[in-house]
């Protein structure tokens, strides 16, 4: 039986490549990345700031598209160029499906696709409220709960960066609905929340390059169960106040 995903994998075009001494090509995520395997229905990538991951999925999506401040293929507005040259050297496999729609969300450059939503008039297809008449976070469910659709690839940079633990447990159901309707998402974050969906890839970029990890084995994880376990043990740490005296 064949897949019904959209994007099944990438990798480095590295005979392109002149030196990996210069950004993106030094960053270890980029220098040292095996050719990747998509999960049909979800993927994360996470690691620490600067560890390379939406450098990367900025160029899956250029390289598959999409505008490099997000929205949709036809979303072509430019506030300001600053995406690198990463999606020039990727090698894209596309699934046997094509997607019916898709989206790239980019949390730090939502404002400026909103204001596109309304110069282009599309404003209806987001909710009953106009975008920027909402708070960011609700802005993004309005995004979540009414744009995405059936069938579709999306692409999502940090979805958790406006909203509240309950809203990312919202915007858990609303994936689970639509990997239900055949769509498939590529997710880069920080949140342990998120990145708890099951039967989902995680790829964790980090000093070594990029490697498969199990949910409960990630970062993430670990220092947000730990910190919840003892909160009082794990501040007392981190002021230096632990084995102090009176």
């Amino acid at each position: 039986m064949l897949s019904t995903q959209y994007v099944r994998s990438f990798a480095l075009k590295r005979d392109k490549i002149d030196s990996f001494d210069r950004y993106p090509f030094s960053l270890p995520a980029v220098r040292e990345m095996p050719a990747i395997e998509l999960h049909p229905k979800v993927t994360f990538f996470i690691g620490e700031n600067g560890s390379g991951k939406s450098t990367l999925l900025e160029a899956i999506a250029v390289a598959l598209g999409f505008n490099a401040e997000g929205g949709t293929k036809n979303f072509t507005f430019a506030t300001r160029r600053s995406h690198s040259e990463l999606h020039d050297y990727l090698r894209i496999v596309r699934g046997v499906s094509r997607p019916r729609d898709g989206f790239f969300l980019r949390a730090e450059s939502f404002y400026n696709v909103s204001s596109e939503v309304e110069r282009l008039g599309v404003a209806s297809s987001y909710g009953v409220r106009a975008l920027h008449e909402q708070s960011h976070g609700e802005a993004f469910l309005s995004l979540f709960m009414n744009r995405f659709r059936k069938d579709s690839f999306y692409m999502l940079d940090e979805p958790e960066a406006a909203l509240s633990p309950q809203r990312q447990l919202t915007l858990l159901s609303r994936m689970h609905d639509l990997v239900g309707q055949h769509c498939q998402f590529v997710i880069a974050t920080h949140s342990p929340i998120l990145m708890a969906y099951p039967n989902a890839i995680i790829y964790q970029c980090g000093e070594h390059g990029i490697r498969e990890v199990d949910y409960e084995e990630s970062e993430h994880y670990r220092v947000t169960r730990d910190f919840l376990a003892n909160p009082a043990r794990m501040l007392k740490v981190l002021m230096g106040e632990e084995g102090g005296g009176e």
